[in-house]
């Protein structure tokens, strides 16, 4: 049992305020202004206890990726994001060779079998590709694009031990097959690195896809004669929106336009981070193909950005910045959105009796000080 006593925190329903929190077995078992107790600490007056960050869409950070079929690439990436605040995460594939991609899936699957808890929690995968439009590829390869087909995604959930939570693809009608095996299986389906035109994507949302990868990001976007991709979610109050708010994917007045539209509760944030992240300016990876990391982006050498080094809480402080809203609507953004885009908002995603003690603690400006898993710290900044 740990006490967290006399704190601002972050409630779900209740925006913070400040109060104790008792924990028991990694779970919040009690939330009242009168928890006493030994082991009770108290958090810095000026600081806020915040539910932790998830990441939807991440490739990698510190030297490793969820394509390097390493376990210990996976540990990399998942302590190393603690530092921002989050703790959950989907690690992401890429469009590679199948079985590049088959060894990456079953790497992770016994990852997740037996993950450490000291790090941030893994909830599964994010199959982004191979099913993707040649014309949209971005930084993916795209001699490895595979056209939609259910006996390639059976083998992929299969070598996966059934933990894709999320896919990203390009619509096309007639494969009603492709998108029921999803269903079937829970995925969260995502468009995205997609050429679909209005009505292909309208089609897409009326089957159930209820997402958009990196929106506006290796889509078709809106134009007065044909307003494709970005058009057809623009008009679908079904549909939230993935955002890489570093300000170097979008516009910040393209992401304003994008928060007007679709409003607080359908935008997600995500970093879509590759192993450049937390390491020096240079030459990298992603996808197999060179990357250079040079004033804050990531691009391949044509100048395509490959993912990015963006950290989740300083997509956050670019919300509440960029938004123009307060510190919680910005918190919800990469906290409860994306808990309920997973489906996992019943344990994780928001501060409330029940649910897992995952916290981060962060001041006014969005700095991390402290990263809670279970209730106990596992990241601790320097000199705090």
């Amino acid at each position: 049992m740990s006490i967290i006593r006399n704190s601002n925190v972050y409630l779900e329903n209740r925006g913070i305020v400040k109060t104790s929190l008792r924990i028991e077995n990694g779970v919040i078992a009690e939330i009242s202004d009168e928890i006493e107790g030994n082991d009770a600490i108290t958090l810095p007056e000026k600081q806020i206890l915040v539910p932790g960050f998830i990441d939807e869409h991440t490739h990698g950070a510190n030297g490793s990726d969820a394509m390097d079929a390493s376990s210990n690439s996976l540990h990399t990436i998942a302590k190393a994001i603690l530092e921002e605040g989050t703790t959950s995460l989907l690690f992401t594939t890429m469009t590679m060779t199948k079985k590049s991609i088959r060894s990456a899936l079953s790497t992770i699957r016994e990852y997740l079998f037996s993950q450490d808890k000291t790090v941030a929690n893994g909830l599964g995968i994010h199959l982004e590709g191979p099913f993707i439009s040649p014309a949209f590829c971005g930084a993916q390869n795209k001699e490895d694009i595979l056209e939609l087909n259910a006996e390639d995604l059976n083998d992929f959930i299969r070598e996966s031990g059934d933990n894709i939570k999320e896919m990203t693809f390009s619509y096309k009608a007639g494969h009603d097959d492709f998108i029921k095996l999803a269903h079937d299986h829970h995925i969260v389906l995502s468009l995205g690195h997609t050429d679909d035109t209005y009505q292909e994507a309208k089609e897409a949302f009326d089957k159930g896809v209820g997402l958009t990868t990196h929106t506006y990001n290796a889509m078709r976007g809106f134009h007065h004669r044909e307003a494709g991709t970005v058009g057809a979610l623009f008009m679908d109050d079904r549909v939230s929106c993935e955002l890489i708010l570093d300000l170097h994917h979008v516009c910040r007045e393209s992401a304003e336009i994008l928060y007007r539209m679709k409003g607080k509760d359908h935008i997600i944030l995500i970093t879509d981070s590759m192993e450049a992240k937390y390491l020096k300016d240079g030459q990298y990876e992603l996808g197999g193909n060179p990357v250079y990391v040079k004033d804050g982006t990531a691009r391949l050498k044509d100048g395509t950005l490959a993912g990015s080094i963006l950290k989740m809480n300083d997509a956050i402080r670019n919300a509440k910045d960029v938004f123009l809203i307060s510190l919680t609507d910005a918190v919800d953004l990469a906290t409860i959105n994306p808990a309920r885009n997973l489906h996992v908002d019943n344990m994780i995603g928001s501060i409330a009796l029940g649910k897992r003690a995952d916290f981060a603690l962060i001041d006014e400006n969005i700095n991390v000080y402290k990263t809670f898993r279970n209730g106990v710290c596992v990241y601790n900044k320097k000199g705090e």
